[in-house]
């Protein structure tokens, strides 16, 4: 997950120059981007222009995340997406969840997934519309009646021929046997071959990371247990150049790569805690604008205030364990805050 930056206390920084200065010497931009299967610039135009030659034309490369980088082109004459990674599994689910679109679910064809000599490459149908992480306060407030049909529709998809939970694959298999499990392996051992190897080691070297993040590991634990076994559809990453608008309506959903199977109020959560990176939405009340919506769908349960609290504090988790991955420390000071606030409240609300 991208985040912005936010400067440390003082007395941090010297503690986190360090950190981030030996994360620099095992960790260039440059290996990461080989590691993640991202060409340079001058090899994305080089490999399209090999690989579909003359039927491909007026290259431009496109906002990208962590993991991917996208270029708009055309072919044969349509306007058309590749993108590039070392995850070709990314890619295929994109391919599993094309099959599912719909006027509620619009998600682009993914035409053609092959190899790379660094990775992997998947060319989509280009979907037209502009970033939802760009709305100002306005249209954005317009949009959420679009976004939460959107997150229904996502959920209330028929995942009946599927089993597990969490990041699920290719084959539709969830790799966990329950959600509170899934909420909890990938935060255990920090296991070679894993996307994020390497975060524990780096996450020692913070003064005060470690012990707040297993502190609110804690937290987790003691709240995962209580969730409930519903399995349903999540999109997992509905903002970061993931959405795109047109109007007061959604018209892409992209990037299905983190996708799991759990509780579907695990977007809500999710973009419950990315609100506060988006300076531009101050006035939005999202917390009220959902609560309305379940509401009016008669969707309000019991332990509600629980579910989101508890998966907030994975999502800050997760934030916490990839930042001390890449070495954003700055990201990371923003983040273990955030993530020891909402600790605090949780911890207030499970006292006797």
């Amino acid at each position: 997950m991208m985040v912005e930056g936010h400067d440390a206390p003082l007395g941090t920084l010297h503690t986190h120059s360090l950190a981030r200065k030996q994360r620099h010497e095992t960790m260039t931009s440059v290996d990461f981007k080989r590691m993640t299967g991202i060409l340079e610039p001058y090899e994305a135009q080089a490999f399209i222009k090999d690989h579909f030659g003359e039927r491909a034309s007026e290259i431009t490369q496109l906002p990208g995340g962590d993991w991917s980088q996208a270029y708009a082109f055309t072919l044969d004459g349509q306007k058309a997406v590749v993108r590039f990674g070392v995850h070709d599994e990314d890619y295929r689910k994109d391919q599993i969840m094309a099959g599912w679109s719909s006027e509620k679910v619009p998600i682009p064809k993914v035409i053609e997934v092959g190899e790379t000599d660094h990775g992997f490459f998947a060319v989509s149908e280009r979907a037209e519309g502009q970033f939802l992480d760009t709305l100002d306060n306005r249209r954005m407030e317009a949009l959420l009646p679009s976004l939460f049909s959107v997150m229904d529709a996502i959920g209330d998809l028929d995942i009946s021929n599927t089993e597990g939970y969490g990041n699920w694959g290719s084959d539709l298999k969830g790799p966990q046997k329950s959600w509170p499990e899934a909420l909890l392996h990938q935060f255990g051992e920090d296991r070679p071959g894993s996307r994020n190897h390497g975060w524990r080691a780096a996450l020692e070297t913070s003064r005060d990371g470690a012990h707040d993040f297993d502190a609110a590991l804690v937290t987790l634990e003691r709240l995962a247990k209580h969730m409930p076994a519903e399995r349903h559809l999540i999109h997992h990453d509905l903002l970061y150049h993931n959405v795109l608008v047109q109007g007061d309506k959604i018209s892409a959903v992209l990037d299905w790569g983190n996708s799991l199977y759990g509780d579907h109020l695990y977007d809500a959560a999710w973009l419950l805690y990315c609100q506060p990176r988006y300076t531009n939405w101050p006035d939005i009340d999202l917390y009220g604008a959902l609560h309305q919506h379940w509401e009016t769908n008669g969707e309000v349960s019991k332990d509600l205030e629980a579910r989101l609290l508890c998966y907030q504090i994975h999502v800050g988790l997760d934030a916490l364990s990839y930042d001390a991955f890449k070495g954003e420390w700055g990201q990371f000071e923003l983040n273990r805050r955030q993530a020891m606030s909402l600790v605090e409240t949780a911890e207030r609300n499970l006292r006797p």
